[in-house]
């Protein structure tokens, strides 16, 4: 009598607990980002979450905070960090930090096309998967954000123009603080959240971004000028923290794994066209791309140049996926052995 009764408050423990298997486990994933609500990066995101929903029968559930309302990607690291938050669709830069390797995508003029970049993707995105994992973070792939471009108030057609303007660079930017710093200019740094307040009251009049960034975050209405030089290649990722996604079933992870790398693949793939018909939309808008000279362009990628090496020297960089990346430039500067 007392076995059957032992059995019978076990059975209604696990009932009321839920845990009846490992795969009825419910989680909701809270996820932040600063892509505004709309977008085709939010459609897509929730379009993925409810596939999870449906395909786990609603075990795994998806939380969006968009439009920047938990701050900036700093900030929701750290909420990630602290448990407030489980994950968030951040520029890969951010993370920096825990995975140097991160950068190597962003440093100046490594690829020369989007095309390019594409085919080397190919083998390095699984590469540098990898490194973010151990890290402490799934993603799911990453989606290109296109090349960035100086923007301005005032033309700009060689560093000594933009001596004389008020430029931008983002917070904690190591790229971009070595970029100015080899020209020669004290940038201000404002975090993302600020930069059309910058723009607007004056603070700041050029800044270094996408075409589909500028217009996404309504940069392009306080610019005039684009200089037509791609810089850097910004590319951004969701990530959701290790710990948390290990909580689920292997099935409801697999799930979360096919779905999601399905939705980054789209994405990834849309912005591409996106990042061209972006670039028409600022000239309808009346922006002016303007020309750089073939001596300044030589100035400017052996700033590029500069910019390496110094990150070189401050980070240790995965060999193998540096070298993968760097393939197709025989001017990079070279690893140590």
């Amino acid at each position: 009598m007392k076995n059957i009764i032992k059995n019978v408050l076990l059975m209604a423990a696990i009932t009321l607990t839920g845990f009846t298997s490992p795969g009825l486990l419910a989680k909701t994933i809270k996820i932040a980002t600063i892509s505004p609500e709309g977008t085709f990066w939010m459609k897509q995101m929730r379009a993925g979450a409810d596939e999870i929903s449906d395909k786990t029968q609603g075990r795994v559930k998806f939380k969006f905070y968009p439009g920047g309302v938990m701050g900036n990607d700093e900030n929701v690291l750290r909420k990630i960090r602290i448990g407030q938050l489980h994950g968030g669709a951040i520029a890969i830069g951010y993370l920096a930090g825990s995975t140097p390797d991160v950068t190597i995508y962003g440093l100046p003029f490594v690829f020369s096309s989007l095309d390019d970049a594409e085919e080397i993707r190919k083998i390095t995105d699984p590469m540098l998967s990898k490194q973010i994992e151990k890290s402490g973070f799934i993603n799911f792939g990453f989606a290109q954000g296109g090349f960035t471009y100086l923007m301005s108030k005032e033309p700009v057609h060689s560093f000594e123009d933009l001596r004389h303007q008020k430029s931008w660079v983002p917070e904690n930017s190591d790229i971009g603080l070595s970029v100015y710093r080899d020209i020669g200019i004290t940038p201000i740094s404002l975090p993302l959240s600020d930069v059309l307040t910058g723009l607007q009251t004056g603070l700041i009049n050029t800044v270094i971004i996408s075409p589909i960034g500028a217009l996404a975050l309504q940069w392009h209405s306080h610019v005039n000028y684009v200089v037509d030089f791609p810089l850097n290649y910004l590319i951004a990722m969701m990530i959701i923290d290790k710990d948390v996604f290990y909580q689920l079933s292997e099935t409801d992870q697999a799930i979360v794994r096919e779905v999601m790398t399905k939705v980054y693949k789209t994405i990834d793939a849309q912005n591409k066209t996106d990042n061209e018909e972006a670039k028409q939309a600022l000239i309808n808008q009346g922006v002016k791309f303007t020309q750089l000279s073939e001596k300044e362009k030589e100035e400017w990628r052996k700033t590029g140049n500069h910019v390496i090496k110094d990150m070189i020297e401050k980070y240790d960089y995965n060999k193998e996926l540096y070298r993968a990346v760097m393939a197709h430039k025989p001017d990079a500067p070279k690893l140590a052995e």
